[in-house]
């Protein structure tokens, strides 16, 4: 299916790299790609090709960066990135967090100045010296600010929130995220709740998912069939409504959503949380070395695919047929012999159609990959950008898109697969349908409609309460 597309990468050098995180930018969105050890880089798309931006304060040289996230952590209208370091399988780790505040307006501004939060005098032991895997971002009121959960292993997880005054604080045991176990991967997005929830991929399991009761948290992940405990964790991401989990070398799991049991009920008196069936086809399960997962309209045919990247195994390629989920040739990005360790997906060149970029580097330091599918941009597609009270990207807000033979709903990302995150758009491939409706619902329930979109164009959304100029 996919074609390479890596001649694209200017300067791509092998690369020991982990997590991939987008991030708007002036030129198209920028991908954020973690270095242990050689320098994190910060990909923008320049001159026909994707180049190397970073700073030395984004490079971050010599540090061993694993996870890494973005999202307006302060409410100015511009996202922070958290970095997660740790040269600790397990533990407490030498190397601490960088979460890094751009002074100017966007990353790849040729003027762009960087500071680390986690330098300020007011944070000078507030340090994160835990190790641990993937970083989320969760806006737990719905209020366009967002904390940072830290899925540590071995020791408790972290989740910061920022105050006005630059301090950090770690609130996880306040709002009922306190965590200690061998966690993995994360999905952040409304799973049980109108709101933002928590899914926990824990290796040697069971896994958690935090439900949101209006900004506090209560695991249920048992209650509603998610805690999947024979699966080792990796990637965790949406496909097709239904909510995938990738396994290290045990099962991979599908689950679909089921409404609530007759005689469910929730113990604090509110509505019986929906269920999740095991839906997995035995290709889907078969054991393999997975690490993220992405589920993207690649082809824009209206059908969503499912890859799955591996580490020193073949990559596999998945869609939702009517019969169910069916494998599919992946192409040139089957790569054999990569040892994959984080993938993302955007429109970097602002086509219309999506490349897949897949980092490297766990066991040696391999060059980066871009793929695509030839001819997607001739399908027709539609691109919906909401944003935040404060112009920020809506990480974690639901973009439904009705035609009229079907409906669809994608999450805005907030931290997915594992180490990684997407791009903060929801795009949608229309093949030969005609958008009729749009509707977002941010994370604090409100609701806007956009009638009769425009296909083959990117629509921004902003918050009803937004300030209007």
């Amino acid at each position: 299916m996919f074609a390479d597309r890596s001649d694209a990468i200017a300067d791509d050098a092998p690369h020991r790299g982990y997590g991939v995180a987008l991030t708007p930018g002036v030129s198209g969105p920028c991908a954020f790609v973690t270095g242990y050890g050689p320098g994190n880089r910060l990909l923008a798309w320049r001159d026909g090709a994707l180049r190397d931006v970073a700073t030395p304060a984004v490079a971050d040289e010599g540090r061993h960066a694993i996870g890494v996230v973005a999202a307006d952590l302060d409410a100015d209208g511009a996202e922070e990135i958290y970095v997660h370091n740790t040269e600790s399988y397990r533990g407490k780790t030498r190397d601490t967090d960088l979460l890094l505040d751009p002074v100017d307006v966007l990353p790849d501004h040729e003027d762009i100045r960087w500071r680390d939060l986690f330098g300020l005098s007011i944070n000078a032991d507030r340090g994160n010296f835990r190790a641990g895997r993937s970083v989320a971002a969760l806006d737990r009121y719905g209020t366009g600010r967002y904390g940072v959960f830290v899925a540590c292993y071995g020791v408790p997880s972290r989740f910061y929130e920022l105050g006005d005054d630059g301090e950090l604080s770690d609130m996880s045991e306040a709002v009922g995220l306190d965590l200690d176990a061998g966690a993995r991967s994360l999905y952040a997005g409304p799973l049980v709740s109108d709101r933002m929830d928590l899914f926990v991929g824990v290796e040697r399991g069971p896994n958690r998912l935090f439900r949101n009761a209006s900004g506090h948290f209560e695991e249920v992940a048992g209650v509603v069939g998610l805690d999947a405990p024979g699966t080792n964790a990796r990637g965790v991401t949406m496909a097709d409504g239904d909510f995938a989990v990738g396994g290290w070398e045990t099962p991979s799991r599908l689950f679909a959503r089921r409404p609530p049991a007759t005689g469910d009920a929730h113990p604090d008196g509110g509505p019986p949380p929906e269920r999740f069936a095991d839906v997995t086809p035995s290709a889907f399960a078969a054991p393999t070395r997975v690490r993220t997962l992405v589920a993207a309209d690649f082809d824009n045919d209206g059908r969503e695919e499912l890859f799955c990247n591996a580490l020193g195994a073949p990559n596999r390629l998945f869609r939702k047929e009517r019969e169910g989920w069916t494998a599919l040739d992946p192409g040139d990005a089957a790569e054999p012999r990569g040892l994959g360790t984080g993938a993302a997906v955007a429109d970097f060149d602002g086509d219309g159609a999506l490349e897949l970029l897949v980092v490297h580097g766990e066991l040696a330091a391999q060059p980066l990959s871009l793929y695509a599918v030839d001819g997607a941009a001739e399908n027709d597609w539609l691109r919906v950008r909401p944003t935040t009270q404060y112009g920020a990207p809506a990480r974690g807000a639901a973009v439904t898109v009705e035609t009229a033979s079907r409906t669809r709903t994608k999450v805005v990302c907030a931290g997915s697969g594992y180490l990684c995150q997407m791009e903060p758009v929801a795009h949608f491939g229309l093949g030969d349908e005609t958008p009729e409706r749009v509707t977002v619902r941010w994370p604090d329930g409100r609701e806007a409609t956009l009638e009769s979109p425009t296909p083959r164009a990117e629509h921004d959304l902003a918050h009803p309460m937004a300030p209007r100029f």
